[in-house]
């Protein structure tokens, strides 16, 4: 362990944030570059000797973090950044953006502020960028077996990276023009920089994984020219549906998916457009959807220029404290004010979206709701209390609800689907294709990013041991284990 009384003599420290009024002017993480790594050895010190980690339940991927919190004490930055990546492939990105369910399992969480286990992450990894010690891992031989990945978002990258290092010849196949899926394209720059994923991709080329991108199988491609091309197939094409919201006036303009309208603000960032198609600048906006994406809309908004944002949620504000049902090490749901939501808007709970009003050009101009009740699990709208509020520009970020099964992919390869909808897999991950694997959230359903790069790996694992009979690849979960923290 580290410091024995760590926990005892030091308080919990996080990153420190730019001002908003800086922040909002541009697109660049918020956090203050360096300001971690003069903090972090003494935070990692918090890590008790706790005789059962929880934090390894509450984490996916298994991350073996007393171990590289020991490391970070003692500023061996090598030796944590290599028992980082003994279980994670990309810890810059869960450093990030994971919510970290593991502090909310960590011990010293159950009277005391949690130890900043995602802080301390990141800041390993990061120091390991710095120090040139993250480098290609190419096999020493190759299988002569041949794998295809259907997507390169977290889930995708990681099974394609794992299947790369076991020996096998991987191609990753994306749709969209540029590699990283809803890492590139769904999270705004403040969250994450694109710089982060642009550099593993290059480790990534460099290891022997080939990209192929502008390239949608099912469409651009028929499913069985795939399977006769390669030995294995991984899909990790997503949970790209967005749900809708059916109410009168959704069709006027001005009302965009959260995954419409948040792309085109990265594209912004990679120099494809001046300004967005989509912009916010100068409109009353509102945001459905109280998740992080629709945060992710909110402070895209911010930056835009709006003249206001608010953000709508059917479901009551959550605490400030655990609640009975959710102990610890559960993950509970919390109040949680974002960096987005530290720069401004409004956020309304409890209400519903009746229907939307335009002016004579069919361009939304407001929208009116109810505040709502539940009753035996279902809300009903409270009467009197409808009202409108201005709204120029509406994103809805209510969720997704399974895999886009317009293109073809699912019916050209003949995939069976669970009863929630997703692509249906056994315990190695394989559908009921031979050959064929599917993870992340085509499988899940809508998750967290931790869980993808765990699904991911898992998958990696399941396709290795159908290529060559068995694998020594790691595998973190198994599609059917619920006992972890979603």
């Amino acid at each position: 362990m580290a410091d024995p009384k760590g926990f005892l003599t030091t308080g919990r420290e996080v990153a420190r944030s730019r001002p908003v009024e800086e922040r909002v002017r541009d697109f660049k993480e918020v956090h203050v570059p360096g300001s971690l790594l003069p903090i972090i050895s003494q935070q990692a010190s918090r890590c008790m000797d706790c005789g059962i980690p929880f934090c390894h339940n509450g984490c996916p991927l298994g991350n073996l973090i007393p171990e590289w919190n020991d490391y970070a004490y003692r500023e061996d930055w090598q030796a944590a950044g290599e028992r980082l990546h003994a279980t994670n492939n990309f810890p810059e990105f869960t450093g990030r953006l994971c919510p970290a369910p593991c502090e909310s399992a960590c011990v010293l969480g159950i009277n005391q502020p949690p130890v900043t286990i995602k802080n301390v992450e990141v800041s390993i990894i990061d120091k390991a960028w710095e120090s040139g010690t993250v480098l290609p891992q190419a096999p020493e031989r190759l299988s002569g077996k041949t794998v295809a990945v259907i997507g390169s978002g977290p889930a995708g990258l990681a099974a394609a990276q794992q299947l790369t290092r076991a020996g096998h010849t991987v191609a990753v196949y994306e749709r969209a023009d540029r590699v990283g899926g809803l890492l590139r394209y769904g999270i705004p720059e403040f969250k994450m920089e694109k710089r982060h994923i642009n550099r593993r991709i290059e480790q990534m080329r460099a290891e022997g994984t080939k990209f192929r991108t502008g390239v949608e199988i099912g469409r651009d491609m028929p499913a069985d020219a795939l399977r006769r091309r390669y030995d294995a197939v991984v899909v990790a094409a997503g949970a790209t549906t967005a749900r809708d919201l059916p109410v009168p006036g959704r069709e006027l303009n001005g009302i965009h998916q959260a995954m419409e309208y948040l792309p085109l603000s990265n594209k912004v960032q990679e120099g494809d457009y001046v300004s967005p198609p989509i912009t916010a600048e100068g409109k009353h906006v509102v945001v459905i959807g109280g998740g992080d994406t629709g945060a992710d809309c909110v402070g895209t908004a911010h930056r835009q220029g709006a003249a206001s944002v608010t953000q709508l949620e059917i479901m009551p504000r959550p605490g400030e404290e655990r609640n009975p049902n959710q102990p610890w090490p559960t993950f509970p749901m919390l109040y949680k004010v974002t960096s987005a939501h530290e720069e401004g808007g409004e956020r309304v709970y409890s209400v519903s979206t009746t229907h939307f009003e335009g002016d004579e050009k069919g361009d939304v101009q407001w929208l009116h709701l109810a505040e709502v009740e539940f009753k035996d699990g279902k809300p009903a709208r409270k009467p009197g209390t409808e009202r409108k509020i201005p709204a120029q520009l509406v994103t809805l970020a209510m969720g997704f609800t399974g895999t886009d099964q317009e293109n073809g992919l699912v019916s050209q390869f003949g995939l069976e689907l669970d009863a929630r909808g997703n692509i249906a897999r056994d315990d190695h991950y394989g559908t009921n294709v031979p050959g064929v694997f599917v993870a992340g959230d085509a499988g899940r359903g809508q998750s967290l990013i931790v869980w993808a790069i765990a699904e991911g790996r898992s998958a990696a694992r399941g396709v290795d041991r159908f290529l060559t009979g068995a694998s020594t690849l790691h595998a973190p979960i198994r599609p059917t284990d619920r006992s972890l923290t979603v």
